[in-house]
C-alpha cells in the first residue's frame, strides 16, 4: 500500500514507522515543512498507562522513548505562600524535539521515506496514493479544505498562554498561582530532561489585557513572567524557542477542536480516503497533558485496525473513527472540565489552600477520591482529617479517618449527621393530597437507611397546584397532621432530618399519573391552570395555562405562607422552595416561559421579582432557626433559557433575600431541552453557583456513589448531595456505601446492627479473593475504565 503523511508531527511519524513494522512492502511517505531534526516546543508530559499502550505497539521506540524520560509522582501545588504536595501520579517528561528526534530515526530505520522543507499544499498532490494521512495539525490545511466531511467545531478558549523553557528544574509537576492588580496568573511547569523545563504561563484574557502584555514585545512579556514567577524559578531566566514569533504573538488561545467525521473518502481522483489523525482532528487542553497521547494511541488504532482487516480499508478506517472518536470524546470532556477550572480560577482561589489544591487535582473528574487514596493514602488520610475538622467532627484515634460525605454539616440551628440527601422524589401516592401509609413507609425507611436528611416530594399549597390528583398537599389541618405522624416517626426512629419542598405545578398540572401516561392531561376532573404567561407546556397535546393577574399573585402568595406554617406544625426540620423544572415559580424566572410586560416580565430581575416576594413572605413566617432552601433550574438547555451565568445572578438574589442554601438542578423547563448527560452532570452548576455566588449547595444529578460524593464534598463543589434513583432501589444506600469503601464507624439502626457485621465481613471477604486472585476491586476496575 502507498501511504502519504502530511505532517511530520508525532501522529504521522509514528503512523508511519508502525505501518512499515507491520509490514515492510508498505511505500510511506513521510512529508514535513521544517527542517530534519528541527522542531518547536519544549517538553510534552505521557502518564504511565501511556507508556504501558507505547511498549506493545513498537518494544524498541518504546525503550528509546523510556530511556529519555525525566519521571515523577508528585504534584505541587503553590497558592497564596502554601505549598501542598500529593503523590503517586506517575507522569513522564520528554522534550518534543528530543521525542521526534527518536521518531525519525525510527522511521529511517525502518526505510520510510522522510521528505523535510516541504509545505505539501494538500491531499491533491498525491494522486498515486492508497491512503493519506492528514497529521499536519492544529490548523489542519486538509481539514479545512475538506472541512463539509469532517465538519469540525472550534471553540477558542478564553485563556491566553506562552510556552516557555527554564533551566531551573522542578521535582515535581507544579501548578503556581500569583495574583497581580489584573487578577490571577498561572504557572504549569515540569522538568523534561536533564537540564531543562517547561514553564506555561497562563491567565484569562482579561487579565491578559489589562496587564497590557498585548503590547509588550516578547522580551519584555518574559521579563514580566520571570518577575511575577520569581519564588519558582530561584534566579533562573525564562527561555522562548519560538524566534519566528513577535511581540504578543507568542501568546495564544486554545482551540478545542471536534470533528463530527475522521475520514474523507473523496481524495485525490475521488477514490482514495484521506484521514485525520492527531491535533487536525482533536485537541486536548494541555492542562491534562493528553495531546500527544492522543496523537501516538491515534496511530496506534489504525495502524491496529488495517493490520486486523487486510485488504478492508474501507472498513478498517471505520473501526478507527468508531473506537477512537468515543475515546477522544471521553479525554475532551475532561481535557473541557480542566480548561474551564483554570479559565474560572478566581472562582477558586479563596477557598482554603488545601481545599483548592484538592479541587486542582480532581478538576477533571477523571480523578476520584479513591482514586487519590490508590495514589498517595497518606495525603488523602491528611486531608480527610483536615476536613473532618473544619466541620467540628474529630476521629478518635482507633479510628479511619472520616470520609467527607460522613462530616456534619451545620445551617442555622439544624445540623445533619452526614452530607447525604435523600431527593424529593414524585411518588403519586396520595388520595386527595393526604400523605398516609406510603410515605410514613417510603421516607420512614430512607430515614433509617443512613442518609443525613430526607426530603419530602414536592407538596402543593392547594388542590389546582398538583401535578396529579396522586400527589400531596399541605393545605388542610388533616394534611398536616399526616405529615407530623411522618415527621414524627422519623424524629423517633433515626437521627435523620427532614424537609418538606412546596411548589406549585403551574403549566405541568392536572395530568395523570406517570403510569398512566406522563405529562398527559387528565382524561377528567381536570382543573385550571396557571402560569406566568399563556403556556402550553407540549405543544398540541398539555392543556392551556393562562397569565396570572395581580389578584391570581397574591391569592398563591397567601398559600404558600399558610402551607410554610403548617410544615412548621407538623415539626419538619427545614423548608424547600421549589422554583426549577418549568413549575410555575420556574415559568417566571425562565424567558422561555415568562413572556409578561408588566414589573414581572423582562429583566432577570423583574423576572424574578415574584419568586422573590413567594420567598420572602415564606422566610417571614418559617421559624428563625430552621433553614430554607431553594430549588432551581441552573440550566434550561434551550437557547434563550436559563443559563449556568443567569443561575450565580439567581442564587445572589435568593441569598439576599434570606435564602441559606441552593438546591442546583437543571432543565425540564421545556420538551425541547438538550441536556448533556453524564456522571456527576449537574454538580458543575451546584460547585458556580457556591463558588462565585456566596451561599451552600446541594448538587444533585447522576451522583451514585461514595466515591462522587467524597469528591463533591471534598473540592468544595457543594454542601450536600442528593441522591435520587439510588434511594429508590435501595433505602439504606448510604449505609451500603460506607460499608463498600471501609468506613465502619457509621452508626446503624439498633435493630439492623447484626447485618452490618454480616455485610461488612462479607465486602471484606470480596475484597480479599479479589486480592488473592489477582483481581481488580471495584474501584480499581472503575480507574482502570477510566484510564487512570
Amino acid at each position: 500500500m502507498n501511504i502519504v503523511c502530511i505532517g511530520g508531527g508525532p501522529a504521522g511519524l509514528y503512523f508511519a514507522l508502525l505501518m512499515k513494522r507491520q509490514d515492510p512492502t508498505h511505500q510511506i511517505t513521510v512529508v514535513e515543512r521544517n527542517r530534519p531534526y528541527d522542531t518547536f516546543g519544549w517538553g510534552v508530559v505521557f502518564s504511565d498507562q501511556t507508556l504501558g499502550n507505547l511498549q506493545q505497539a513498537d518494544p524498541p521506540t518504546a525503550a528509546l522513548i523510556l530511556d529519555a524520560f525525566s519521571h515523577w509522582d508528585d504534584i505541587e501545588v503553590n497558592i497564596r505562600g502554601h505549598k501542598i504536595r500529593s503523590g503517586g501520579h506517575g507522569f513522564c517528561g520528554i522534550g518534543r524535539k528530543r521525542l521526534l528526534n527518536i521518531l525519525q530515526r525510527r522511521c529511517e530505520e525502518l526505510d520510510v521515506k522522510l521528505v523535510f522543507e516541504t509545505d505539501a499544499p494538500g491531499d491533491e498532490a498525491y494522486p498515486e496514493a492508497d491512503l493519506i494521512i492528514a497529521s499536519d495539525g492544529l490548523n489542519s490545511r486538509v481539514r479545512t479544505k475538506h472541512a463539509d466531511s469532517y465538519q469540525p467545531d472550534i471553540d477558542m478558549r478564553k485563556c491566553r498562554f506562552v510556552w516557555l523553557g527554564t533551566h531551573k528544574l522542578f521535582e515535581a509537576f507544579t501548578f503556581a498561582f500569583e495574583e497581580t492588580e489584573h487578577g490571577w496568573f498561572q504557572a504549569h511547569a515540569y522538568r523534561f530532561d536533564a537540564e531543562t523545563s517547561t514553564f506555561i504561563v497562563e491567565a484569562p484574557e482579561e487579565v491578559w489585557l489589562k496587564a497590557g502584555l498585548d503590547k509588550m514585545e516578547k522580551e519584555e512579556a518574559i521579563a514580566f513572567c520571570e518577575q511575577l514567577f520569581a519564588r519558582y524559578l530561584d534566579g533562573h531566566k525564562l527561555m522562548s524557542n519560538a524566534s519566528h514569533l513577535r511581540g504578543s504573538a507568542q501568546w495564544i488561545k486554545f482551540p478545542r477542536v471536534v470533528c463530527e467525521r475522521w475520514v474523507h473518502q473523496g481524495g485525490p481522483q475521488g477514490k482514495t480516503p484521506v484521514v485525520l489523525m492527531g491535533d487536525a482532528a482533536h485537541t486536548a487542553h494541555f492542562s491534562i497533558g493528553s495531546g500527544t497521547k492522543l496523537a501516538l494511541e491515534d496511530a496506534i488504532e489504525l495502524a491496529r485496525c488495517i493490520g486486523r482487516r487486510p485488504g478492508e480499508l474501507e472498513a478498517a478506517l471505520q473501526d478507527y473513527e468508531a473506537v477512537r472518536s468515543i475515546e477522544v470524546l471521553r479525554i475532551q470532556n475532561a481535557a473541557r472540565n480542566s480548561t474551564e477550572w483554570f479559565e474560572n480560577v478566581k472562582r477558586y482561589v479563596n477557598l482554603p489552600p488545601q481545599q483548592f489544591a484538592y479541587s486542582l487535582l480532581t478538576r477533571s473528574q477523571r480523578i476520584s477520591h479513591e482514586n487519590l487514596r490508590l495514589r498517595d493514602k497518606g495525603y488523602v488520610e491528611r486531608y480527610e482529617d483536615w476536613i473532618a475538622e473544619r466541620a467540628g467532627a474529630q476521629r478518635a484515634p482507633a479510628q479511619s479517618p472520616i470520609p467527607p460525605m460522613f462530616t456534619p454539616f451545620t445551617l442555622r440551628g439544624i445540623t445533619l449527621k452526614n452530607r447525604v440527601v435523600v431527593s424529593p422524589m414524585a411518588q403519586y401516592s396520595c388520595v386527595d393530597g393526604l400523605p398516609a401509609d406510603y410515605h410514613l413507609v417510603h421516607l420512614g425507611a430512607r430515614a433509617m437507611g443512613g442518609a443525613g436528611m430526607v426530603v419530602a416530594e414536592m407538596t402543593c399549597p392547594t388542590p389546582d397546584a398538583r401535578i396529579t390528583p396522586g400527589c400531596p398537599g399541605l393545605w388542610s389541618e388533616q394534611q398536616r397532621d399526616g405529615w407530623k405522624r411522618i415527621v414524627d416517626y422519623v424524629h423517633a426512629n433515626s437521627d435523620a432530618r427532614i424537609a418538606m419542598q412546596l411548589g406549585h405545578a403551574g403549566a405541568k398540572g392536572s395530568t395523570r399519573v406517570p403510569w398512566e401516561g406522563e405529562d398527559q392531561p387528565l382524561e377528567q376532573g381536570n382543573w385550571p391552570l396557571i402560569s406566568a404567561s399563556p403556556h402550553q407546556f407540549i405543544d398540541g397535546v398539555s392543556d392551556w395555562a393562562r397569565a396570572m393577574t395581580h389578584a391570581d399573585l397574591k391569592r398563591v402568595q397567601d398559600d404558600f405562607v399558610h402551607s410554610t406554617r403548617l410544615a412548621a406544625e407538623a415539626g419538619f426540620d427545614w423548608l424547600e422552595l421549589h422554583c426549577a423544572h418549568g413549575y410555575l415559580l420556574s415559568s417566571f424566572i425562565s424567558p422561555l416561559m415568562n413572556q409578561r410586560t408588566d414589573e414581572y416580565g423582562g429583566s432577570l430581575q423583574n423576572r424574578l421579582r415574584y419568586p422573590l416576594e413567594v420567598f420572602r413572605a415564606m422566610r417571614a413566617v418559617w421559624p428563625q432557626h430552621l433553614p430554607m432552601s431553594v430549588r432551581i433550574s441552573a440550566h434550561d438547555w434551550v437557547e434563550g433559557g436559563i443559563t449556568p451565568d443567569d443561575a450565580v445572578e439567581i442564587a445572589r438574589a435568593f441569598k439576599e433575600s434570606g435564602a441559606d442554601m441552593i438546591d442546583c438542578s437543571s432543565g425540564q423547563v421545556s420538551k425541547k431541552q438538550k441536556p448533556v448527560y453524564g456522571r456527576m452532570y449537574q454538580t458543575p452548576f451546584s460547585d458556580r453557583v457556591r463558588n462565585e455566588a456566596g451561599i451552600a449547595t446541594i448538587a444533585v444529578g447522576a451522583i451514585s456513589e461514595a466515591d462522587h460524593v467524597n469528591s463533591i464534598i471534598a473540592a468544595g463543589r457543594a454542601d450536600l448531595c442528593a441522591i435520587a434513583r439510588p434511594h429508590l432501589a435501595n433505602p439504606s444506600w448510604t449505609l451500603l456505601e460506607a460499608a463498600k469503601i471501609g468506613y465502619l464507624d457509621v452508626a446503624w439502626p439498633r435493630q439492623y446492627r447484626s447485618a452490618k457485621t454480616q455485610l461488612e465481613r462479607n465486602l471484606e471477604r470480596e475484597r480479599s479473593m479479589a486480592a488473592q486472585a489477582g483481581g481488580l476491586s471495584p474501584i480499581e476496575q472503575a480507574n482502570r475504565a477510566l484510564g487512570v
